[in-house]
């Protein structure tokens, strides 16, 4: 068997490393095509509603650009109906692990993949239990540089892991990929997955 790189069989819409790591470990080969559209929430939008608009947004921008099914993501941390994006700066950033802290909140991950089979999507929602965060922990955790990027202002696969006390749900769909939910809609639009199921 070659040890070549295999040829992308699917066009990723997303800059995230996340993202590409998880399409990796179930086998896939990706070409990356970062898109840039506007995220603002739409007034009266519900959580559910603006992460499967702009992930069908990505998808469907991505997809003008490739040849490749098209797979486009998103993801939203919800606490008390208010959708808690990458934080500003510092303040903003202790504000939302403050929220957070001691508590339970919502993980919204929706998926769309152009394709053969036209547009498919699906959304799935993981509860995330926090334990109390310390504000000495909420500071430190900011100096990592890690949240500055991270919806929600926390990575659960990094260094916020230490605060999570369960999950209800899927874990790679946190992370930013529900990968069971993926690839049943990757097998429904020809994109071979490690176990050939096409």
């Amino acid at each position: 068997m070659s040890d070549a790189p295999c040829s992308p069989a699917l066009c990723l819409a997303s800059a995230s490393p996340r993202r590409r790591e998880l399409l990796a470990g179930i086998g896939l080969t990706v070409e990356v095509r970062p898109v840039d559209i506007d995220e603002t929430v739409l007034p009266g939008e519900l959580p559910e509603a603006y992460v499967v608009r702009l992930a069908r947004e990505k998808a469907l921008a991505g997809g003008r650009h490739s040849t490749l099914p098209t797979l486009g993501s998103d993801t939203a941390v919800v606490c008390d109906d208010r959708i808690l994006g990458k934080p500003a700066d510092r303040a903003e950033a202790a504000a939302m692990l403050r929220l957070l802290s001691g508590r339970g909140h919502e993980v919204l991950t929706a998926v769309a993949v152009t394709g053969p089979a036209g547009l498919l999507e699906t959304c799935v929602a993981t509860r995330v239990f926090m334990r109390n965060i310390s504000d000495r922990e909420v500071a430190a955790y900011w100096d990592t540089g890690e949240p500055a990027d991270k919806a929600g202002g926390y990575a659960i696969q990094g260094l916020a892991a230490i605060f999570v006390e369960r999950i209800e749900g899927s874990h790679s769909s946190v992370v930013g990929l529900p990968l069971f939910e993926t690839a049943q809609l990757l097998v429904r639009q020809g994109v071979p997955i490690w176990n050939g199921a096409v």
